[in-house]
């Protein structure tokens, strides 16, 4: 079983130290990216290493670290190269991207070379359609690859070079990566002012400083405030606008009004139209099927009744006993079973004959109604 170092247990403990007391298992995440950044991939070790810091079960954590792809589960290379395969980058020779390496290194989807340097698989999308065909390694962007410009990254990262990037920061191992996503800053000298925008990017900037285009109001000199200080911003706007908006009208006195209004007070709008209800809106607005819906399965939020201008809706009457089983029974005797083993009841005349004992105050569970029935299919 690995043994972690000092200095991961004090990383875990400045990572669980970012989230409030009773929320440290929001912590796993990350937790899950630093002991990555140890052994290279989330090992038992890890798992039991994150449960016993979080004071959490082994399966809890398994569960998480199995679901996303970034945390892997074996021994990967010192570079992880993902080349996409899917719909936009495949038209535009991913999957041959992909095939060419494969052969090229010899190991398949998630297989790591002899050297241990390079581990490659194919990924559903990285995000990255306007650049495909794209392959990243270590999550950094190679953008617009063929075959051979793919064949180039690997071998210079196999001779122990590294290549710089399309976009982004100077290429670092996975392990370094890992710490990166744990939430600690790239030590490396220099390596944040490395990379640049990809073209699509800045020729989205071009057109829209040609057509000026930009966000009203917008000022790139603007500090980012606080989050306190955003709540206070905001807070005096909603002051601003209350104190902008006119005083109410008071509300017309109606004489005779039932309840607390006295003369020459106010009446409610519900003492106005006369009702005991609370004041609802009316649903007049909701269409005739809502309506109906909520007068049949009524809820705290449905007006009731006599709330003011509600109407509601009444089905037709409902159809008598007798007609329904007249209706029930011609049904019956129009669609007969298509084969000669007819289910009991099934024949209009036996049901017809059933329906009469039932009127005439046979019992429906007796045996004479049982007898009739039996005797009318055989007939």
């Amino acid at each position: 079983m690995s043994v972690f170092t000092d200095e991961t247990r004090e990383r875990a403990r400045e990572i669980i130290a970012r989230y409030p007391a009773d929320r440290s298992r929001s912590a796993l995440l990350p937790l899950l990216h630093l002991v990555q950044a140890e052994e290279g991939y989330v090992s038992p070790a890890g798992v039991a290493f994150c449960a016993e810091v979080l004071g959490l079960n082994k399966a809890q954590v398994g569960a998480v670290a199995t679901f996303y792809t970034m945390y892997k589960r074996r021994p990967t290379g010192d570079y992880l190269v993902s080349v996409c395969t899917n719909t936009m980058c495949n038209v535009l020779g991913g999957q041959e991207v992909y095939d060419t390496l494969a052969e090229h290194l010899g190991v398949g989807h998630d297989e790591t070379t002899a050297d241990g340097k390079i581990t490659l698989e194919h990924a559903e999308c990285l995000a990255a359609c306007d650049y495909g065909p794209v392959m990243t390694v270590n999550y950094d962007f190679f953008d617009g690859v063929d075959p051979q410009s793919a064949r180039g990254v690997v071998d210079e990262l196999r001779a122990g070079g590294r290549p710089m990037p399309t976009r982004g920061a100077r290429l670092c191992t996975l392990k370094e990566m890992a710490v990166q996503l744990a939430g600690f800053a790239d030590e490396r000298e220099g390596a944040v002012a490395d990379g640049g925008p990809g073209e699509p990017t800045l020729r989205g900037l071009r057109l829209a400083q040609e057509h000026g285009i930009s966000v009203p109001g917008f000022d790139p000199n603007t500090p980012i405030r606080s989050k306190a200080e955003a709540d206070k911003a905001a807070a005096e706007a909603k002051a601003r606008s209350e104190a902008a908006k006119p005083a109410p009208e008071p509300a017309k006195t109606v004489l005779g009004a039932t309840g607390n209004a006295g003369a020459g007070e106010p009446a409610t709008p519900a003492q106005a139209a006369g009702s005991t209800t609370r004041d609802v809106k009316a649903p007049d607005a909701k269409s005739p099927e809502v309506r109906t819906a909520e007068t049949r399965q009524p809820d705290a939020a449905t007006a009731v009744p006599d709330a003011p201008g509600t109407k509601v809706p009444v089905d037709g009457a409902p159809p008598a006993p007798r007609d329904a089983r007249e209706a029930e029974a011609a049904g019956v005797a129009a669609n007969a079973p298509a084969g000669d083993g007819k289910p009991a009841g099934d024949e209009a005349g036996a049901q017809e004959r059933n329906l009469k004992e039932a009127e005439a105050g046979t019992s429906a569970g007796g045996a004479g109604s049982a007898v009739a029935s039996e005797t009318g299919v055989q007939k």
